[in-house]
């Protein structure tokens, strides 16, 4: 299947890193043009299909309402429709972010259409914070799984009356540590959760399949993948928002996207931060990763309710 590339360069879904200051991940999008990966993905056939721009970030969050929820709602009905368009011209739509808020648009395109889907969820955080279990919502960045399945605000979870996006059974998250906050309550939640310890002690092939035997199954008829950098170890990639020690390194991550992206109807990339990288050096090693790891991105949709071999 033939990739759409499409980019949205948005930073609504983070807080400011210092005071008056603005998230510098709406810069990815350019920074992996630079470092190649247009290109490149473009001699492998892939057809570029533009920009989905963001409204401006204002660092607004008041008591029961997200930073930017406005700007995040508008962007996430116009993401979806662009999504919506790429997949009716039958291609596999990847999405160049921006934050991880992104998800929500591209939940929406996939909730409005014909069938039902999964989500793969890979992420260094589960990105659970909601009303429920915290008093400090604000991000939708660090929210986006939460509001994704379900268990965020309705104006954020339910646009259009069509929440929840995925439902939880259908879900799977992939990557996070293990001391993280949310990680009980995500695993009592979901179809199935892997932390980066268990990836990197039973290997890549293993954790593809059991991500697979829920996310894969028969009865869907496919599902996104999510891709959020800092699931690798910042010995890697600290080029991020939230650097956490124990994530992949660049081959791990490279074997994961490769034995998941076959399957995918679609795909995102997240919270890569350019202001942290000021000789490229992060973004060039984040375009070989990604374009070997996502170079085969929805060519065996055929293959639902399989697993690897």
């Amino acid at each position: 299947m033939t990739i759409g590339l499409l980019s949205a360069p948005t930073n609504l879904g983070l807080r400011p890193p210092a005071p008056t200051s603005v998230p510098g991940c709406a810069k990815a999008p350019e920074a992996f043009r630079e470092a190649g990966l247009y290109r490149r993905f473009a001699e492998l056939g892939a057809r570029e299909h533009g920009v989905v721009l963001p409204g401006r970030y204002a660092d607004d969050a008041t008591p029961g309402a997200l930073r930017n929820q406005a700007a995040i709602v508008e962007h996430a009905r116009r993401l979806a429709g662009r999504i919506d368009l790429l997949r009716d011209e039958g291609l596999a739509p990847l999405v160049i972010g921006g934050d991880c808020s992104i998800l929500v648009g591209a939940g929406l395109a996939l909730r409005r259409a014909p069938g039902r889907y999964g989500l793969i969820h890979l992420d260094g955080h589960t990105d659970f914070r909601h009303p429920g279990n915290s008093d400090r919502c604000a991000s939708l960045a660090g929210e986006d799984l939460a509001a994704a399945v379900g268990r965020h605000w309705p104006a954020i979870a339910d646009l259009d009356g069509l929440g929840p996006y995925f439902r939880p059974e259908d879900s799977v998250h992939a990557g996070c540590r293990d001391d993280d906050d949310a990680l009980d309550e995500v695993t009592d939640s979901l179809g199935a959760v892997v932390p980066a310890s268990r990836i990197r002690r039973q290997g890549v092939e293993q954790a593809a399949r059991e991500i697979l035997e829920v996310a894969d199954r028969a009865d869907l008829d496919g599902y996104w993948l999510h891709l959020d950098v800092d699931i690798l170890d910042p010995t890697v990639m600290p080029a991020v928002d939230s650097p956490d020690p124990g994530g992949l390194d660049a081959a791990e991550l490279t074997g994961l996207l490769a034995a998941l992206a076959p399957r995918a109807i679609g795909a995102q990339v997240t919270v890569f931060d350019p202001d942290l990288d000021p000789d490229g050096a992060y973004a060039r090693l984040l375009t070989d990763v990604l374009v070997a790891g996502l170079a085969a991105l929805g060519d065996d949709r055929r293959s639902a309710g399989s697993v690897v071999p």
